[in-house]
C-alpha cells in the first residue's frame, strides 16, 4: 500500500484538513494507496514557498550549469529507481508494464538529462547598436512561479515535460498531478530532494480539480499556468486566470488522422494502425483515431488490421505479456462505451469489439474496437474518444482526404503512409497539425518540439522551444556617451 504526504517547501506534509484520498487500481478496483486531499490552505502554503524560493534567488541565481547538474542527477536517479517507478505507474494508472518500463520511465530519465544539458544553452543575445550612441542586449529570464497541472494518462512523463524546461530556466513550480495518478509525481519530488534541489523550488499538491486546481491556477502569486489536459479544463483555466493576466501554456486533446494511401506498405501501415490506436488503451492525445484508407486497398487493409487486433492481449498490466490494460476509471469506461453505442445508433458498424471483454467484470475494461461506416460529421469522428476505438473511413483522392483530415477542431498530430515522397511532403504542408509523421505514428524525441494547433492548445513541450516558453525577454539599453544632456531631450527642454 502506497502512502505519502505532499511535498511543500522541502518537507512532507499532510493536508491542513487531515483529509486523504484513496487511490484505486483501475485493473481490479482495489485500493492501492492514500495521499492527502489538499484544499486552498495547502495551495497557499505551496505557492508561498515557491514565491519565496523564487524571490530570494536560491534557484534562479544559480548558474545554469548548477541547475543542469541537479536535473541531470534527477535523470540518473530515475534510472536507478526505474523498477519501482514503473510498478507505481502500472499500479495507479493501469498501463502495461511494457509501456511503463520500456517507454515512459526511460523517456523520463532521458528528458531530465536533456533539460539538464540545455540549461547551459539558454542565454540572451548582444544585439548591437540599433540607435546611435546606445548598445542593446537581450536577457532571457525565468517567468517566476509556475503552476503545472498534469494528466493521468502519462503521469511521470508529463511531469518531466512540464518540470524539465520550467526548472532548467530557473522558475519555481507548484505541480498538481491528476487525482487518480499522484504516486510517481510525488516520487519525482523525492528524487529532486535527493538530487539537491533547494527547498521550495518544486512543490507537489495532491487533490481534486475544484478544491486544488482552481485555487492554484487563480492564485495571484502564480505567474504562469501550464496544463496537459482537456479543452474543457483549459477553458476553465483561461476564465479563472484572466483577472491576473497569467501566461498560459496548453497541450490539449487530439483526434489524429492516420492517412493510408494506396501505394503504402500495407503491412507496415496495418501494424502502425494497431499500435497507434491501442497504445495506453487509446488514452493518448496523439493516438491514431481517424484512419483514412484509400479505396483500392480498403478491403485488404481492414482485413489485416482486424487480424492484428484479434491478437491484442488483455490481462494483468503487471505482466509483460499484456498488450492492453484498462481505462483509468468508471467514468472513462462509461464515456467510451457511450461513444460506441451512439456511433452505432448513428449508422456506424462495429467490426471488432465494442463492449466489456468477457471475464473482466472487475476494473474498467473495454475491448479493442474497430468502427467503420461513420459519417465525417458524426460525433465519433469529430470528438476525442480517449479509448481503444479507432474509426476507419475510406477516401478516393488526395485533396479529399487532406480536407477531411483537417476537418476537426483539433490539431495535435497526424501521420501519412505512402511510398511517394512528393505526396508525403504535400500532405505535411497541408495538414494543420503540430506533429506530422511519415510512415510511422507516435515516436517523439526530446530534441523536437511537441504541441498543437487550433483547440489542441498552444505552446510547445520538449526541445529548446519549451525552455523558451518558460522565459521572458528583457531588453537592456545602455547609453554610451556619458553626457548629462542627451540629444533627444530637446522634445522636453526645447532647442537650447
Amino acid at each position: 500500500m502506497y502512502s505519502s504526504g505532499m511535498f511543500i517547501n522541502g518537507e512532507w506534509v499532510e493536508a491542513a484538513s487531515g483529509k486523504t484520498d484513496e487511490i484505486e487500481n483501475p485493473a481490479n478496483e482495489e485500493i492501492v494507496g492514500t495521499v492527502p486531499r489538499a484544499a486552498k490552505e495547502d495551495v497557499d502554503r505551496a505557492v508561498e514557498a515557491a514565491r519565496e524560493a523564487f524571490e530570494d534567488g536560491r534557484w534562479s541565481d544559480l548558474g545554469p550549469g548548477e541547475r543542469g547538474a541537479v536535473l541531470t542527477k534527477m535523470g540518473e536517479l530515475v534510472e536507478e529507481k526505474a523498477e519501482e517507478l514503473s510498478r507505481l505507474e502500472v499500479l495507479q494508472g493501469g498501463k502495461t508494464m511494457k509501456l511503463a518500463a520500456d517507454g515512459d520511465v526511460p523517456m523520463t530519465a532521458d528528458q531530465f538529462k536533456y533539460f539538464g544539458g540545455i540549461a547551459r544553452v539558454l542565454g540572451g543575445a548582444a544585439t548591437g547598436e540599433y540607435l546611435p550612441g546606445y548598445t542593446s542586449s537581450l536577457r532571457r529570464e525565468p517567468v517566476g512561479v509556475v503552476a503545472q497541472v498534469t494528466p493521468w494518462n502519462y503521469p511521470i512523463m508529463m511531469a518531466v515535460w512540464k518540470l524539465g524546461p520550467a526548472l532548467a530556466a530557473g522558475n519555481t513550480v507548484v505541480i498538481k498531478p491528476a487525482p487518480w495518478t499522484p504516486f510517481t509525481t510525488l516520487e519525482i519530488a523525492r528524487i529532486a530532494h535527493e538530487a539537491g534541489m533547494p527547498a521550495g523550488v518544486l512543490n507537489v499538491v495532491t487533490g481534486r480539480g475544484q478544491e486544488v486546481g482552481e485555487p492554484l491556477v487563480s492564485h495571484p502569486d502564480i505567474d504562469m499556468v501550464a496544463l496537459t489536459g482537456s479543452v474543457e479544463t483549459a477553458t476553465r483555466i483561461m476564465q479563472v486566470a484572466a483577472p491576473t493576466v497569467k501566461r498560459l501554456h496548453f497541450e490539449l486533446g487530439g483526434k489524429a488522422p492516420f492517412i493510408v494511401y494506396e501505394d503504402a506498405d500495407i503491412e507496415a501501415a496495418a501494424q502502425g494502425a494497431v499500435a497507434g490506436s491501442f497504445i495506453n488503451t487509446g488514452q493518448d492525445c496523439t493516438a491514431a483515431a481517424r484512419i483514412y484508407v484509400q479505396r483500392p486497398i480498403w478491403d485488404e487493409f481492414i482485413a489485416r488490421v482486424s487480424d492484428l487486433t484479434a491478437t491484442v492481449r488483455l490481462g494483468d498490466p503487471m505482466e509483460r505479456t499484456t498488450d492492453m490494460g484498462p481505462l483509468i476509471n468508471k467514468d472513462q469506461q462509461d464515456r467510451v462505451l457511450g461513444f460506441i453505442d451512439r456511433a452505432q445508433q448513428q449508422g456506424a458498424k462495429v467490426l471488432i469489439g465494442g463492449g466489456v471483454p468477457e471475464g473482466y467484470d472487475k476494473g474498467y475494461w473495454v475491448e479493442p474496437t474497430l468502427i467503420s461506416g461513420a459519417d465525417q460529421r458524426s460525433e465519433i469522428v469529430q470528438h476525442e474518444v480517449f479509448g481503444p476505438v479507432p474509426t476507419f473511413l475510406p477516401f478516393e483522392t488526395e485533396d479529399e482526404v487532406l480536407a477531411k483530415a483537417n476537418d476537426v477542431t483539433y490539431g495535435l498530430a497526424a501521420s501519412v503512409w505512402t511510398r511517394d515522397t512528393f505526396k508525403s511532403l504535400r500532405a505535411a504542408k497541408a495538414l494543420r497539425f503540430g506533429t506530422i509523421w511519415i510512415n510511422d505514428h507516435l515516436p517523439l524525441s526530446p530534441e523536437m518540439p511537441h504541441g498543437g494547433f487550433k483547440q489542441s492548445g498552444f505552446g510547445k513541450d520538449m526541445s529548446m522551444q519549451s525552455l523558451e516558453e518558460y522565459t521572458i525577454t528583457k531588453h537592456v539599453m545602455a547609453e554610451l556617451s556619458g553626457v548629462p544632456r542627451k540629444d533627444w531631450y530637446y522634445v522636453v527642454f526645447g532647442d537650447e
